[in-house]
């Protein structure tokens, strides 16, 4: 069994952290070495030194895209945190439709993971905007920075216990079974995601206009303090005034470090 090493560890944990924001902690050797095995057998490498190096010098950039893919943790459900979901319906949507202009409302799922909670913020926008849907561009950017959760989440298809979750209606109407365990969203929904490859830890937003509303969700539990903060102001900045961010429950907001205003657990507004 190949080990790793204590200065083979902070070497990959610096890279990682500097390039991903994702703080790897001591404790978390083991399962870096049991999720990444199978990549040094595959790669003909006898330690993680000789791995590291074949992954930095990898001109296609397919290693560490499986790097990625690798270490990341990508675990989601429909309706997870479901009062952010009832909020956003029942009072960011009633406010953002009353005063956008132009009808175009833009609104990013970062860190979508495999889909749910992109599809779920479409669902609602679908269901509150009905009749109306057709006048406006509420088209939702989710973007994560592992490719194999992004590829699960175009694909879009989920297993029966997985959509038990949601409403009838919405099973009924935006979901097309396709046998006695699993469900496929319908194109409806799937043309309203835009999904994309994005790394948070980007020193410039390639965005060209700002976001009404921003979902980060449990996310930045894998980050420092001071990639938090960092992150929490680039949101700022791309973010119109009366904008909303949701943020995980178990996650805050120093608000000597920030202008967003705490409104509940997880969810703050740019005054």
């Amino acid at each position: 069994m190949i080990t790793i090493t204590k200065q083979e560890f902070e070497k990959f944990s610096e890279y990682i952290e500097q390039n991903y924001g994702i703080h790897l902690k001591e404790e978390k050797k083991a399962i870096l070495i049991s999720r990444l095995y199978n990549e040094l057998i595959n790669s003909n490498c006898k330690s993680f030194t000789q791995y590291f190096d074949y992954v930095r010098s990898d001109k296609s950039g397919k290693a560490l895209i499986t790097l990625v893919n690798k270490i990341t943790t990508n675990h989601t459900y429909f309706m997870r945190e479901a009062d952010h979901f009832y909020y956003f319906r029942d009072k960011v949507l009633p406010y953002l439709v009353s005063t956008v202009k132009n009808r175009d409302l833009r609104i990013w799922s970062a860190g979508c993971s495999s889909g749910q909670e992109p599809y779920t913020l479409a669902m609602i926008i679908d269901d509150f905007l009905k009749n109306d849907k057709a006048l406006w561009n509420a088209k939702i950017l989710a973007t994560d920075i592992s490719s194999k959760v992004l590829a699960e989440a175009v694909n879009g298809v989920y297993s029966k216990d997985e959509v038990e979750s949601l409403p009838s209606l919405w099973r009924l109407n935006y979901f097309q079974k396709l046998d006695n365990e699993n469900y496929r969203i319908n194109d409806n929904i799937k043309k309203e995601v835009i999904f994309r490859r994005f790394n948070l830890m980007e020193k410039v937003y390639p965005f060209k206009k700002k976001f009404h509303t921003i979902f980060c969700r449990n996310v930045m539990i894998y980050f420092r303090n001071d990639t938090k903060t960092d992150l929490i102001k680039k949101f700022y900045d791309i973010m119109e005034y009366g904008g909303y961010l949701f943020i995980g429950h178990t996650e805050s907001i120093n608000r000597n470090d920030t202008g967003f205003q705490y409104v509940m657990p997880g969810i703050y507004r740019k005054g």
